[in-house]
């Protein structure tokens, strides 16, 4: 069995795997499946309702991660920092890319489709891209929201099986690839297209109207039936929304079957590494949007023709979506570098390209017997454009540390959810002095401290701030360091933000500071 190596925190360092395939002549390739604010509606993760035996069969096949966390909750800034390694203020994306929020990465980053171009790997995407721009996203084969219906490329599954086999049979370019398909499933789409249902459950469903995709079977839940995350309402209203998600997953679960049947019979399932996860958590309240661990944790496994030994097992070491590119790279034996220089090979990292993710691949050989110094980091700015409350939070396997950053404005909503069902439910009962049947009050989730520290072990639920507890102290100071620091390495505009402002050019260029502002706060 070949080793890929230990990705180092800031410096990526990898083996080249073609080695270990050399004697069999075979291409090592990927392939990248993506849900589109997707959760744990699956029987691997234990839901017993929600029927998804095509990502539970490709769970047998893979390790599994229970504590795999997105760095953004929100579309756009987690789908760069998916494809470049970096936290959105890092790279630039700080919000949403389309239409009126109109963010885009910095022109000068460097992301893992042109570092795998570059690299004579063909690369291609299928479905929801949410990024730009192009020069810094570029793909050899693109069928997403750009020159396509979203609805077409990224919910009718039958059209996105005839892609994805357009891309793995063609037969004139026999490079290895790399293959994005990024479902649209199950984002909510109540607030755009309300003909189709909350989540677009109707869509090409056969009912009048609604036109048909001729391989999916619509599987219908019962509200009633379903176990909701601890942090939902329980409310009819709130289940109903629920069961519609559902509809959606299950639409997901089969486009995943027909994907990997494709990458069955073009011969390539046993030489492709295949990972699956999502972009942030579910748009419900205290999902998307938040750095709770509702709205960061994700689904996440990995399959690798070449790791067998952990298939169908479980780590419980802490995994990022900033863990993706590193994994990738080392897989495919490239070492990360300038790719835009034109001494990129004999070039170190330059300090505004740092990755401080690391590859994955040992995880699937082995589970580490110290998990201690484990720690991911998540840095939120905006969603849609007039939702400015940046957040950065630090994660350990037992403390979480936020950093509430526009603490003194209220959180605010995005307008899919605002629409949704369970959202118009909370305020409707609200208005009318009726319980909420939540674990928050609306003052509660809107209004938010500064700081929030709390004890995972004892505090699952993130309910009981011990920020200001003195007996925890020295651990908020240790969490708050190494939160600067994380900041500090990824160059992040907010560093000083809210008590000072971050001087780091002219006088101050070598020794950037973080000047008070007294402003009282």
């Amino acid at each position: 069995m070949c080793y890929s190596g230990v990705i180092t925190l800031l410096l990526l360092t990898t083996i080249n795997l073609n080695d270990c395939l050399k004697n069999e002549s075979k291409r090592l390739n990927a392939l990248l499946i993506l849900a589109d604010d997707g959760g744990f509606e699956m029987g691997v993760y234990r839901n017993r309702i929600s029927q998804t035996p095509n990502l539970d069969k490709l769970a047998k096949r893979s390790l599994i991660f229970n504590n795999a966390y997105t760095s953004v909750s929100s579309c756009s800034p987690s789908r760069s920092a998916l494809l470049t390694g970096m936290p959105s203020h890092q790279n630039g994306m700080y919000g949403l890319h389309q239409g009126q929020h109109h963010f885009n990465s910095f022109n000068n980053i460097v992301s893992l489709p042109k570092i795998l171009k570059n690299e004579g790997i063909r690369t291609g995407i299928i479905g929801k891209k949410h990024v730009g721009p192009e020069m810094v996203y570029p793909f050899d084969y693109s069928q997403t929201e750009e020159n396509n219906s979203i609805l077409q490329v990224g919910r009718n599954i039958t059209n996105i099986k005839l892609l994805t086999r357009e891309f793995l049979t063609n037969q004139s370019d026999d490079r290895p690839f790399f293959l994005y398909v990024a479902f649209h499933d199950p984002h909510r789409c109540g607030h755009t297209n309300p003909e189709y249902g909350e989540f677009c459950e109707k869509f090409g469903n056969g009912d009048i109207g609604m036109g048909t995709i001729p391989d999916w079977q619509p599987i219908y839940y019962q509200a009633d039936e379903i176990d909701l995350p601890y942090f939902l309402p329980d409310t009819p209203a709130t289940r109903q929304d629920v069961a519609a998600q559902y509809t959606t997953v299950s639409r997901l679960d089969q486009g995943v079957g027909l994907i990997l049947e494709e990458l069955k019979n073009s011969g390539h399932l046993d030489d492709t590494l295949i990972v699956y996860s999502s972009d942030n958590g579910i748009p419900f309240p205290n999902g998307r949007t938040n750095v709770y661990d509702s709205g960061l944790a994700e689904p996440m496994f990995i399959s690798s023709p070449i790791h067998k030994e952990r298939r169908n097992k479980v780590t419980y070491s802490l995994a990022s979506l900033l863990d993706v590119v590193p994994t990738l790279l080392d897989w495919y034996g490239i070492k990360y570098y300038n790719h835009n220089s034109e001494e990129s090979n004999k070039n170190e990292i330059e300090n505004n390209a740092v990755l401080t993710g690391r590859s994955l691949l040992p995880l699937l050989e082995k589970e580490p017997t110290n998990k201690t110094d484990e720690v991911i980091f998540a840095s939120h700015n905006l969603h849609e454009i007039t939702m400015y409350y940046p957040m950065r939070a630090i994660r350990t396997h037992r403390y979480k540390l936020i950093h509430n950053i526009n603490y003194n404005s209220p959180f605010p909503i995005d307008q899919d959810f605002y629409l949704s069902p369970t959202f118009q439910d909370i305020l409707e009962r609200y208005r009318n002095h009726q319980p909420l049947k939540w674990f928050k009050t609306l003052q509660e989730y809107y209004n938010r401290p500064e700081w929030e520290l709390y004890d995972l072990k004892l505090d699952a639920a993130e309910m009981n701030n011990l920020a200001t507890k003195s007996s925890y102290k020295k651990i908020f100071q240790q969490l708050q360091d190494k939160l600067s620091n994380w900041q500090k390495v990824t160059n992040d505009p907010w560093l000083c933000a809210p008590h000072a402002v971050l001087e780091n050019q002219g006088m101050y260029k070598n020794n950037p500071q973080c000047l008070a502002l007294d402003n009282l706060y």
